[in-house]
């Protein structure tokens, strides 16, 4: 599974923002932005996964705005995001979430740190 595929980006977006719900971590732009938002590659796409994780709620907070020539634009500061229920429950049962997460569990970066404290 590429590093930039969608359910990679969004599971390591879930769980962070899970971590920062439990207390786990205070939310760190930096750390977010190298853990998560670098990950999709570009901005565009980015974007375009927020919106549709917030589209199927599994997230809030997330003002996306679609400007001339349909470019998204993400007019939220990152730290207003959180995960809902839903989001909480997508990462803890479905399948494709268990596969990304066995994948990353073993990498040696902070996502594998947070999927061993959260014990998802």
């Amino acid at each position: 599974m590429a590093k930039n595929d969608y359910d990679t980006i969004l599971y390591k977006l879930l769980i962070y923002l899970y971590a920062c719900l439990k207390r786990e971590i205070v939310f760190d732009e930096d750390v977010f932005n190298s853990t998560v938002r670098q990950c999709a590659g570009n901005e565009q796409y980015f974007a375009e996964i927020l919106d549709m994780a917030q589209a199927e709620g599994l997230i809030t907070g997330v003002v996306v705005t679609r400007a001339w020539g349909n470019e998204l634009i993400i007019s939220s500061p990152a730290e207003d995001m959180k995960i809902t229920a839903a989001g909480i429950h997508y990462i803890k049962e479905n399948s494709q979430m268990k596969k990304v997460q066995e994948t990353l569990k073993n990498s040696a970066d902070i996502m594998a740190k947070l999927i061993g404290i959260l014990k998802v």
